[in-house]
Order: structure tokens, then C-alpha cells, then sequence
């Protein structure tokens, strides 16, 4: 990230990965010639890093200098993608156990088992230090010592699930049978398991939960009532509120899991979108009926103010988008980020709402546009950061108007930066 930041590169994929390894074994080296202390040192293996022998040789390169290791402050480890992990995992257990403190773990896809004995084990005392874990698509089909793993993490007191799978009536049995609090802060679904064992879940656990979301593609309207009703009768603390794919008849259970946590909401994602493009482009899912009740009912029920607000909608008429203007206008958005398949003219009612009355920082504003080639498609196609004339007026009012794909909360970055 901050190599990223000092070369000027917004989207890690362009990065050269063979000069960021060079660069970062220099900067170690460096470190541990001068013995500075590091007050936190992040371990990530992830997608990005395509050569793990170079990463193996950074690891080792640590493991070399054990007073440098013993004396970094906080060491976090992400294991988001297996990459030759017989190579890796005997290095980075090395730094754990030299470091004895580990107190940030995120482990994604099928790496849980890979690291469940590091968890467990007495040897590298996560049972002491490790106070936060993240579990991102995870499928906990045939996994049997969730329970043994979470009940010997004595400090922990920050569980992240994100997208998992099989969140089935075993893995939560596993859950709620534990002697002790169960500190789920996040939770982030796109399949449902029993409504029972989700309802035995937020008994537990709701009154920790944080940020919350679902995108689901087949799942019945009875089911989607029954999820909303729970985690509004369970969850009073909703920080971050992600909603996606969602339709009229649904929407006014929505708006009232919004007012029921209004006084906590800081993030807002609303989206009217299918999660697949034959959803999103077809009258079916995201339709411009769902779209108006959004924007006739929202602005009522925001908070004060708002770190952050998306909306994604089908379509967008002037009359309803001034509707929640005028009902939102004693709350004041950092971020306001708006997306639309169609839409009228909105530009001059922004202006009069929101530039004026400086009631943003910051905006992003697109519409999808299309190329002519079947495989290449651009989803955010025009956006309002293109028209210069119309940004340098947005700035006058001390509004930067910023572009979408840097705008877009990403649900994976907000949970892997959650201290």
C-alpha cells in the first residue's frame, strides 16, 4: 500500500512485483542494520505476490535477526491465497514463534485447516495475544475444532466471517455451545443456512456485530424477511450496513432495519443491483419501482451524519432524487458515492442540494457504458470526475469530486483493516 501510494500507482495489479521485493528486502535490511523497532510488522500472502520463493526469502531474511522480530510491537499475519504454502508456513510459524505476540491473523479460502494447529498450539502463544481473526470465504464444511480453536483464544475479542461457506447448522451448533462470549463483529453473507441456527447465532452474538451484509442471487423472499427481521431485533449496533441485490418487496424492511440502527450507522451501501450481469441489466432484479422507494423513503431515516453513502440504483427519476434530498438535508455524507444503469439529469438538482449547501466532501458519481466487444466491457463508464468544467465548480464549494472505482468501500479492504 504505501509503495503504491509514493509511486503513484491507484490499483496494486500494475505494480512491479520483482522492483516492490527489491525495494522491501532493502528496507529490511536497513531496519535491521540500524535496530529500529517496528511498531507493527503485517505478513500478507496474497495473489499479488506471484513468486514465492522472493517472499520465502524476505521471511527468511526476518527469521535471520531474532531481536529484530522479538521487538516488533504488533505482528499481524494474512494468508488470503495458497502459494506453494509448504514453502511460507514453516517461516512465517518461525516468526510467531519467535515474536510470541501475534494479534491479528486474516486467513482466506482454505488455509483455516492449513493453520488451525498454529492456533491451537501452546508453542506460538496465540492462546495470549491474538485478539482479532478474520475469516474470509472460508468454507467450514468438515471443519470439527472450530469450537477447540475459538474457546483456547482466551484474549480474542474480534471475530470477522466474511462470505463463508457451509454456515450450516454444525459450524453454528459449534458457536453458540462455547462456555464463553462469542465477539462477532462482522458478518458478510451470500448463502443462508436454516433461519433456526442463523436466529441462534444473533442470540449469541448480535449484540456484538458491527458491520453487516448480504448479496445473494437465489434465495426465497421469505427467507430474506426472516434474516432482516433477526438481525433487526438482534442487532442494535450496526456500524457498516451493505445491502445488495435488492427488490420492492423487500426494500421497506430495509429502510426499517435503517432507522433501527441509526444511531451507530457511520457506512450505508444500498444497492438495487443483481450480482451477475443478466440480473442487473433485466427488469426483474433492481427494478426502477425499488429504486424510487429507496429514494423516497431513505433521507428520512439517515443519521446526522454519515462517513460514507452508496447507492447503486436501476433507475433514478429527478422528482425522487429530490424527494430524498430535501428529507436528507440535516445529514451531512463525507462520502457520497452514486451509481445508476439510467437515469434523468441529476446533475443540476446536486448542485442546488448538496454543492451549495456543502453537504458533501466528497463525490463520485457513474453510469455503465459499454464497448463494443463481447470481452471487453467497462461497467463504470461515464463519470462525473470527466467533466472538468463541472469538477473545478464542485471544488469552489470545497467538494472534491473523486472517481468511482477509488470512491467503491470494497467489503474485503474495510474487514482486512479493522484493527
Amino acid at each position: 500500500k504505501w509503495f503504491c501510494t509514493v509511486i503513484g500507482i491507484s490499483n496494486p495489479n500494475e505494480l512491479d512485483i520483482i522492483g516492490l521485493i527489491d525495494i522491501c528486502v532493502s528496507l529490511f535490511k536497513i531496519f535491521i542494520e540500524n535496530e529500529v523497532n517496528l511498531h507493527t510488522l503485517e505478513i500478507e500472502v496474497s495473489h499479488v505476490i506471484e513468486e514465492s520463493t522472493h517472499l520465502n526469502n524476505i521471511l527468511e531474511l526476518i527469521i535471520q535477526n531474532p531481536d529484530f522480530v522479538r521487538n516488533i510491537r504488533n505482528l499481524k499475519l494474512y494468508v488470503v491465497y495458497n502459494i506453494n504454502i509448504s514453502l511460507i508456513k514453516d517461516r512465517i510459524s518461525q516468526i510467531i514463534n519467535s515474536h510470541q505476540n501475534l494479534k491479528k491473523v486474516f486467513l482466506g479460502y482454505n488455509n483455516l485447516p492449513i493453520y488451525q494447529s498454529l492456533l491451537l498450539s501452546e508453542d506460538y502463544n496465540c492462546s495470549n495475544s491474538l485478539n482479532t481473526i478474520i475469516l474470509y470465504r472460508v468454507n467450514f464444511k468438515d471443519l470439527i475444532n472450530l469450537r477447540n480453536i475459538f474457546e483456547q483464544l482466551y484474549v480474542l475479542e474480534s471475530v470477522h466471517i466474511v462470505y463463508c461457506s457451509s454456515l450450516n447448522a454444525e459450524f453454528i451448533q459449534q458457536i453458540i455451545t462455547l462456555p464463553k462470549p462469542f465477539k462477532l463483529r462482522s458478518f458478510f453473507i451470500n448463502e443462508m443456512s436454516q433461519i433456526e441456527s442463523l436466529q441462534m447465532l444473533l442470540q449469541k452474538s448480535g449484540e456484538y456485530l458491527e458491520n453487516f451484509g448480504y448479496g445473494f442471487e437465489f434465495v426465497s423472499l421469505e427467507k430474506k424477511h426472516l434474516l432482516l427481521e433477526l438481525i433487526t431485533k438482534y442487532c442494535k449496533n450496526i456500524k457498516f450496513l451493505d445491502m445488495c441485490g435488492n427488490d420492492d418487496q423487500i426494500v421497506y424492511s430495509i429502510l426499517n432495519l435503517i432507522g433501527n440502527i441509526k444511531r451507530n450507522l457511520n457506512y450505508l451501501s444500498i444497492s438495487t443491483c443483481g450480482l451477475i450481469w443478466d440480473d442487473y441489466y433485466s427488469s426483474s432484479y433492481g427494478n426502477a419501482e425499488c429504486s424510487s422507494i429507496i429514494l423516497q423513503n431513505l433521507g428520512q431515516t439517515l443519521p446526522s451524519e454519515l462517513e460514507y453513502l452508496y447507492l447503486s440504483l436501476h433507475h433514478i427519476k429527478v422528482s425522487d432524487f429530490e424527494i430524498f434530498l430535501e428529507n436528507s438535508q440535516d445529514t451531512f455524507i463525507k462520502k457520497l458515492v452514486i451509481h445508476y444503469k439510467e437515469s434523468q439529469d441529476i446533475l443540476p438538482s446536486i448542485k442546488e442540494y448538496i454543492m451549495k449547501k456543502k453537504r458533501v466532501r466528497y463525490l463520485a458519481i457513474s453510469e455503465p457504458s459499454f464497448e463494443t466487444s463481447f470481452y471487453n466491457f467497462n461497467l463504470y463508464g461515464k463519470e462525473l470526475i470527466s467533466l472538468e468544467d463541472e469538477v473545478r465548480e464542485f471544488e469552489l464549494y470545497n467538494i472534491k469530486v473523486q472517481s468511482y472505482y477509488s470512491s467503491v468501500i470494497n467489503v474485503f479492504n474495510f474487514v482486512k483493516e479493522i484493527e
